[in-house]
């Protein structure tokens, strides 16, 4: 029998030297989930270079490595649209060959922190109905449902769910909440 190697996942905030990785990973995860989002492959493909560098003016973004190897990503945004305490996990994605070994709990907590950091007091997120692996990641970081949903018209009307988690210092939930059932 084989020896098993195991790998620490670290995860890292994307800059200018790195961005490349970004775009890479977030191509990736566009071609093997896509139901998981409102943006399409082709879209993110045909941007240029240029705009994917604004991309890192506009959010914060960490990547998860295992080893050398590039395996997820999630990012924070903030819009006009909401509240100056408020921002967006988003972009959300483990490979395949990755999940289950904490690269997502890892991800979801660097951009908690990084939501701490930037002044933010509530991250909010938007996560399809049939996604109940995610869903039990976002609930297992104090993330609860809204009572929002809205219809995503990529592939086929995938019925989204909005969680929200307070950040404050002291307000972060240690335990899930049960919504999703195993």
């Amino acid at each position: 029998m084989g020896e098993v190697l195991v790998t620490a996942i670290e995860v890292v905030p994307v800059t200018k030297d790195n961005w490349r990785t970004y775009r890479d990973v977030r191509l990736a995860a566009l071609l093997d989930t896509p139901r998981a989002y409102a943006s399409t492959y082709a879209g993110n493909a045909a941007r240029e270079d240029e705009a994917w560098l604004a991309r890192l003016d506009a959010m914060h973004v960490w990547l998860a490595f295992e080893g050398d190897r590039p395996v997820g990503l999630v990012a924070l945004s903030h819009d006009d649209e909401l509240p100056e305490n408020e921002a967006y996990l988003i972009q959300m994605w483990v490979s395949a060959s990755a999940r289950g070994h904490g690269a997502g709990d890892l991800l979801v907590d660097a951009a908690l922190d990084g939501a701490r950091e930037a002044g933010y007091s509530r991250v909010l997120l938007d996560v399809g109905e049939e996604n109940v692996v995610a869903q039990r990641l976002y609930e297992r970081h104090g993330f609860e449902r809204t009572g929002a949903t809205w219809d995503n018209p990529l592939f086929g009307g995938i019925r989204e769910i909005g969680y929200a988690v307070r950040v404050d210092p002291g307000c972060r939930p240690s335990v899930a909440s049960g919504t999703v059932e195993a």
